[in-house]
C-alpha cells in the first residue's frame, strides 16, 4: 500500500479586526497528520477517518461530506473545488479540476436581455443563470479511485449520522442568512431566500428572522441524500432523481430560469492538471493552475517579493506588510488580463512566473501605494 502525505486542508478566508495583530494564535504542529477546516466537526470526521486507516483522500471525503451539512454557504455537494495532492512515496504533485462548469447552451449573452443590455449583478447572481454544474460528487469518487483506502460508504457515515442527530447553527452561517434576509424588499418579496425549502431550513418563518446560532438543524433530506451516493457512487447525483430534481430547480428558478439539462450533468468529469510551481527562497511552491488563478497568483507574489531581503523580519512590520500588498496588487493586474479557463484560452504560465519579469515588476514598488497597477507585458502572449 502506498504511503500518502496525510495532510488535509479546507481554507476559509474570513475579515479579521484592526487589532488582531497582537493577539495572534500560535502555530500548531504535529509529527504525522493535520486536518484543517472551518468547522471542528468537519475537522473531527477527517481526523476519526485517518485515525482508522484511511488517506488523506478518505479523509478529505469525510470532511467534505461533513461541511456540506454545517458550512452550507461555503462549501457543498452542489459545488466545485480544485484539489493540490501531493503523493509523499513518489514525491510527485499534481492537481485536480473539480471546479463547476458552465451548461452547454450557455453562450456569451447569458448575463445579457433581450434588447442587449446586462441584467444587473444581483439579477444575474440570484438566478439560474449563475449555477454551474456541479462537480463534488464527482470529485469525491475520483479521489477515492485513485486514491483511498478505505471502503467509500464508511466515509459519509460522519455527516450522515451528524445530519440525523442535529447540530448546532453557527454564528457565522446564522449572520449570513440574516444579512441577505435584509437585502430582501420585504419578507413576501424575497429574492434571497425566494426557494421556500431554503426559506424554512435557515429562516424562523414567524418573524422572517435568521435562525439564531445554537439552533439545532437536522436535515433528514440531506442524510437520505448521502445514503444514495454510498450506496450507488457518484452515478446516483448525476443522473435519476437527484439529477432531475437540480435541472427542475435550475430551470424553475423564481427569479431567471437557468438552462442547466440532464445531459450537463451525466456528462461532467473531473480533469487532472500538472501543477503550478515556483522556486521561491529554495522552497518549491506549488498551487492549482488554471483555470484556477490561485497557484499563479501566489506564484507572482512571491517571485516578488522575493526581490527584497526579509530575512528575520516581523511578517507584520510596516515596510512587510506595504511590500505584499504591493506584490497583490501587481499579481492581480496580471491575473485580471491573462488567467482564463486554459480549455479555452491561451494562459502564459511560464511568462508569468518569469525570474526576470518578476524582477522588473518588484522595480515598480517604492514607498508609496502603487495604485492601479497597469498589467505587464508578457511575451510571447
Amino acid at each position: 500500500m502506498k504511503k500518502r502525505l496525510l495532510t488535509v486542508a479546507f481554507c476559509l478566508s474570513l475579515g479579521v479586526p484592526a487589532a488582531w495583530a497582537t493577539d495572534l494564535p500560535q502555530a500548531q504542529t504535529t509529527e504525522r497528520e493535520m486536518v484543517v477546516t472551518a468547522n471542528p466537526l468537519a475537522t473531527a470526521a477527517g481526523a476519526k477517518i485517518l485515525k482508522t486507516g484511511g488517506t488523506a483522500a478518505d479523509a478529505m471525503i469525510a470532511v467534505q461530506t461533513m461541511l456540506s451539512l454545517v458550512e452550507p454557504q461555503s462549501s457543498g455537494l452542489g459545488g466545485g473545488a480544485f484539489i493540490v495532492y501531493y503523493d509523499a512515496e513518489t514525491g510527485t504533485t499534481t492537481t485536480i479540476d473539480g471546479r463547476e462548469t458552465a451548461p452547454a447552451a450557455v453562450d456569451e449573452a447569458l448575463f445579457l436581455n433581450e434588447e442587449g443590455n446586462s441584467i444587473g449583478f444581483l439579477n444575474a447572481w440570484q438566478s439560474g443563470l449563475s449555477v454551474g454544474v456541479p462537480s463534488i460528487p464527482r470529485m469525491m469518487e475520483y479521489m477515492h479511485t485513485q486514491y483511498g483506502r478505505l471502503p467509500w460508504q464508511r466515509l459519509f457515515v460522519p455527516a450522515i449520522t451528524q445530519a440525523q442527530k442535529g447540530f448546532s447553527l453557527t454564528q457565522r452561517t446564522s449572520d449570513q442568512v440574516a444579512g441577505l434576509l435584509a437585502r430582501n424588499a420585504s419578507c413576501e418579496d424575497r429574492l434571497f431566500f425566494r426557494d421556500p425549502t431554503a426559506f424554512n431550513y435557515f429562516v424562523d418563518s414567524e418573524t422572517c428572522e435568521a435562525k439564531p446560532a445554537g439552533t439545532i438543524i437536522k436535515n433528514r433530506d440531506y442524510a437520505n441524500t448521502l445514503k444514495l451516493l454510498a450506496r450507488g457512487g457518484a452515478d446516483t447525483f448525476y443522473t435519476g432523481s437527484i439529477a432531475q430534481d437540480i435541472v427542475s430547480a435550475v430551470q424553475g428558478d423564481l427569479n431567471i430560469p437557468g438552462s442547466m439539462s440532464l445531459d450537463d450533468l451525466a456528462n461532467y468529469q473531473v480533469i487532472e492538471r500538472p501543477p503550478v510551481c515556483i522556486l521561491y527562497r529554495g522552497n518549491n511552491v506549488c498551487g492549482m493552475g488554471p483555470p484556477s488563478s490561485g497557484g499563479l497568483a501566489v506564484g507572482q507574489i512571491m517571485g516578488v517579493l522575493e526581490n527584497f531581503d526579509l530575512a528575520g523580519r516581523n511578517p507584520l512590520d510596516e515596510e512587510v506588510v506595504h511590500l505584499f500588498t504591493q506584490a497583490m496588487r501587481i499579481a492581480f493586474a496580471d491575473r485580471n488580463k491573462y488567467v482564463a479557463d486554459s480549455d479555452f484560452i491561451t494562459v502564459p504560465v511560464e511568462g508569468m512566473l518569469d525570474k526576470q519579469y518578476l524582477e522588473t515588476r518588484a522595480a515598480l514598488i517604492g514607498e508609496n501605494d502603487l495604485g492601479v497597477v497597469e498589467p505587464g507585458v508578457i511575451s510571447p502572449f
